[in-house]
């Protein structure tokens, strides 16, 4: 399971990075997330704006919450609150994105 927190999105147009605000992850805790979004050339991106979903694959259910874009907070980073994780386990953390630049997504893997 690739567990890197950076990557490219589906289409190739944004190279993305994901960190919590607070390690390690605790079940049942509510989170908040730092995004960086940066165009493929490694440009911040400042005018995006991010859907957020996932679940547990294995389980075949979705996040417990409805994790929220807390909006830009400058060079291409983006909070994201209300993450919550509510057992142990491999975890999928989708990401849309929608900027001038154009629509794509990533995913990344989580074990908590």
């Amino acid at each position: 399971l690739d567990l890197a927190r950076d990557r490219m999105s589906a289409n190739g147009l944004y190279e993305v990075a994901i960190a919590p605000e607070l390690e390690p992850l605790e079940q049942g805790r509510l989170h908040s997330w730092i995004v960086t979004v940066r165009t493929a050339a490694g440009q911040p991106v400042e005018d995006a704006t991010l859907s957020i979903d996932g679940g547990m694959p294995q389980h075949g259910h979705g996040l417990p919450t409805v994790p929220e874009s807390a909006g830009h907070a400058g060079e291409g980073r983006y909070r994201i609150d209300g993450v919550r994780f509510n057992m142990a386990g491999w975890w999928v953390l989708k990401l849309g994105i929608e900027s001038p630049a154009g629509s794509d997504s990533v995913e990344f893997n989580l074990i908590l």
